[in-house]
């Protein structure tokens, strides 16, 4: 009766993904509901490797790293784990054929995270591609459900999605990052002295990232392009706010779009649907 162990285990990988995102939720909302699991689960595999590095300060942080990530790949060689969070992962896994380089080049980002470097920019390239855009590479295998020539195509485009979302966290979270974790994930930048002028630099390259994504977007099949193109605008409503804040100011707080706010978007997400104005 493994299916129902199957069953827990995507409900808890749809519980993590909503406890920690709505964002993301009401993203995932919108696609096709054959998506939808297999996007939970690999947005909570993803979320736990996070919280090891990011919050789990008490404990022996490099342990449980390097556990989660021999737990992972046992898992997928398995085809099972007792923890139903890596056990809804392996199953998309093995049922997308996810590549594994992937997941090795996303837990690679997530042990930098445990040591404290100045990143050079060949450090933040490799960062960016480990922990955001091989995240978008997974979700795509997922949306093109084995057709490789699609994949090849948008491939591009959901690694630009992938690295605009993750500078836009960089962005939201530089207080955060700078003071409790001690980390500063721009290149050639120091945050004592961060400025408009720095700011507008990054700025530039993620708006860029933004305009060359949604070209893919627009070539997804609508069975999952809405829900992409709802968190594309989430993102975009939030970077558009931090744009209009000084440096000094997104260094003392973290910025961030109301639940009622994220409603609104979300309605005009279902409009734009509706008149095919994406």
């Amino acid at each position: 009766m493994k299916e129902i162990f199957d069953k827990l285990s995507a409900d808890c990988s749809k519980l993590t993904t909503k406890r920690y995102s709505t964002s993301f939720s009401f993203g995932i909302y919108f696609l096709n509901k054959k998506l939808r699991s297999p996007i939970y689960s690999i947005y909570s595999f993803v979320r736990l490797a996070d919280e090891i590095v990011d919050s789990f300060h008490s404990f022996k942080k490099n342990y449980l790293l390097n556990k989660f990530k021999q737990d992972t790949f046992e898992a997928i060689e398995a085809g099972i784990s007792l923890n139903p969070i890596l056990n809804s992962f392996q199953k998309v896994v093995n049922e997308y054929n996810i590549d594994h380089q992937l997941i090795t080049l996303f837990l690679s980002s997530m042990e930098m995270d445990l040591i404290e470097k100045e990143y050079t920019p060949e450090l933040y390239d490799k960062y960016i591609l480990g922990s955001a855009e091989v995240v978008g590479l997974m979700c795509l295998k997922v949306f093109t459900d084995g057709d490789l020539t699609e994949y090849e195509q948008l491939k591009p485009y959901a690694m630009k999605l992938g690295s605009a979302f993750q500078k836009v966290n960089f962005l939201r979270d530089l207080k955060a990052d700078h003071q409790s974790l001690n980390r500063s994930y721009f290149p050639n930048i120091n945050l004592a002295l961060f400025c408009d002028n720095q700011k507008r630099e990054i700025e530039i390259e993620i708006e860029k990232e933004f305009e060359e994504a949604l070209i893919g977007i627009k070539m997804l099949h609508a069975s999952s392009r809405n829900g992409v193109y709802l968190s594309y605008i989430y993102y975009k409503k939030l970077f558009g706010k931090i744009k209009g804040l000084t440096a000094e100011r997104i260094m003392n707080e973290r910025i961030r779009i109301s639940n009622g706010r994220k409603v609104g978007l979300m309605f005009d997400c279902m409009i734009r649907h509706k008149l095919n104005a994406i």
